[in-house]
């Protein structure tokens, strides 16, 4: 059953229109777990950096979510938990000895400044993203400060202590009856399907590395129970698995839950510690190998929700969210890097790219076709496509967008207000912002191919070009 598919080159559409909301919240890279610590928030800031300096925020909407509250916090934690977070500081530690001991919170999660804020940018941003998906405003939505996939109802785990994707699922489970949620995190998302372990409304299937390793979870035969029985699907992976390798379990078996399950809407979490050479990791996935579950998923055209996660080795992970955002977007970002504020990190190279190493690949097809076989007869068990008894959705919270920015003094001051310019997509056949680069200066920004333009603005584009 198993065959190995051969790894070639990522295409992409650039005719193919997809509207992209991207959430950024610019505080983000401030919070820090502390000293010697492997999690760094930074490396969605350098992530960010690279999206904006190669100019794919002329292809998407941007948008800073407003943080997610205690109250919306608990339509998955509990509310004890929860106001702990709220309360704790490194301070007042002392003050919560017995709740550190019971939440699980310590030396893996430690207790830094800022904690709920950092919990409430990342809950927020998902569960945003998935309303957007729900009205019909957005065909994908991006969110790399959550995807923290370890959280539990009421412990912190893994260095997560919200679980932003339950509460985004949770959000999606509002409008859509079946969804499919995908993770390639180097990890197990033990905390994902703990929470839907019981219902058929939520399907997980997991890519992860098993055997003496964090969580310890996540073996074949976890497939749920209940309900939601065949509906947890684990692929348990060893070390060194390559591109070829991965892309062969990855697109049969998600084909496989396309086709039966037939969500309306997908998660896909995109931790970047299967990469190869990540701190903590143990895969050798290249950025293309890690891109290519992106462009796969987005090849069915649902509504897709795209998550960041785990990843240690900051320049790798910040150098393959820039790639998969610009898959997201039908471009592919060329590989010369552009000038940015954090550019001494991709030295010294200074390539949009990471390199597998020549470590041994312990997935042998023998393996991988147990583990396939196993899955997909799971799979046959399982109610075509499940029925769900759907309910009346309740009225969705007022959408008041940046009050203060769009009052009547803002909208009038110059360029508009800020919502209305983050809103704002440029065209492909904009060429205005050449005017102001230096004579000779290199442009790496992502410019648009002929296949891209209409007749009439190739026109335009050849007499603009004879007039210089």
């Amino acid at each position: 059953m198993y065959v190995q598919l051969p790894f070639d080159d990522l295409k992409v559409n650039p005719n193919e229109k997809k509207r992209v909301a991207y959430f950024y919240d610019a505080d983000v890279g401030n919070y820090a777990y502390g000293a010697g610590h492997p999690m760094k928030p930074h490396r969605i800031r350098m992530a960010h950096s690279l999206i904006m300096n190669y100019g794919l925020y002329k292809k998407m909407e941007i948008y800073r979510a407003k943080p997610a509250t205690k109250q919306e916090m608990c339509q998955f934690h509990t509310d004890e938990y929860i106001d702990f977070l709220s309360r704790v500081t490194p301070d007042n530690l002392d003050l919560f000895a017995k709740e550190q001991i019971k939440f699980n919170v310590g030396d893996d999660c430690p207790v830094f400044d800022g904690l709920f804020e950092y919990c409430g940018i990342s809950g927020g941003g998902s569960m945003e993203g998935a309303a957007r998906l729900n009205r019909g405003k957005c065909d994908i939505a991006i969110n790399y400060a959550g995807g923290l996939h370890h959280a539990k109802k009421s412990e912190a785990s893994g260095f997560c202590y919200l679980n932003d994707i339950v509460l985004g699922i949770i959000e999606l489970l509002r409008y859509h009856p079946r969804v499919l949620y995908v993770d390639i995190d180097v990890h197990h998302g033990d905390g994902v399907e703990e929470a839907f372990y019981t219902t058929d409304r939520v399907m997980t299937a997991s890519f992860h590395k098993y055997g003496e390793f964090f969580p310890g979870t996540g073996e074949l035969r976890d497939i749920g129970v209940g309900k939601g029985k065949h509906h947890a699907v684990n692929v348990p992976l060893r070390d060194g698995i390559d591109d070829a390798t991965f892309k062969s379990i990855f697109e049969p078996v998600i084909g496989k839950i396309m086709e039966w399950y037939q969500p309306s809407a997908v998660v896909l979490q995109c931790g970047g510690d299967s990469l190869s050479g990540d701190k903590l990791g143990c895969f050798n996935l290249s950025m293309s190998g890690h891109a290519n579950c992106v462009n796969y998923m987005k090849s069915f055209g649902v509504p897709l929700m795209v998550l960041g996660g785990g990843g240690y080795t900051m320049r790798n992970v910040a150098r393959t969210w820039a790639f998969e955002s610009g898959l997201l977007n039908n471009v592919i970002l060329p590989s010369e890097l552009p000038y940015n504020e954090y550019y001494e990190y991709y030295g010294p190279d200074y390539k949009l790219d990471v390199r597998p190493s020549n470590m041994y690949n312990a997935n042998s097809p023998e393996f991988l076709n147990k583990i396939l076989t196993n899955i997909i007869a799971n799979l046959e068990h399982t109610q075509h496509a499940p029925s769900v008894q759907m309910n009346h959705v309740p009225r969705d919270a007022e959408d008041l967008g940046d009050e203060e920015e769009d009052t009547r003094e803002a909208i009038d001051t110059k360029g508009g207000s800020q919502q209305a310019r983050d809103e704002a997509i440029q065209p492909v056949n904009e060429f205005y912002d050449d005017e102001d680069k230096d004579v000779g200066e290199r442009d790496v920004s992502v410019q648009p191919t002929k296949s891209e333009l209409t007749a009439e603005e190739e026109k335009e584009l050849e007499a603009m070009n004879q007039d210089e």
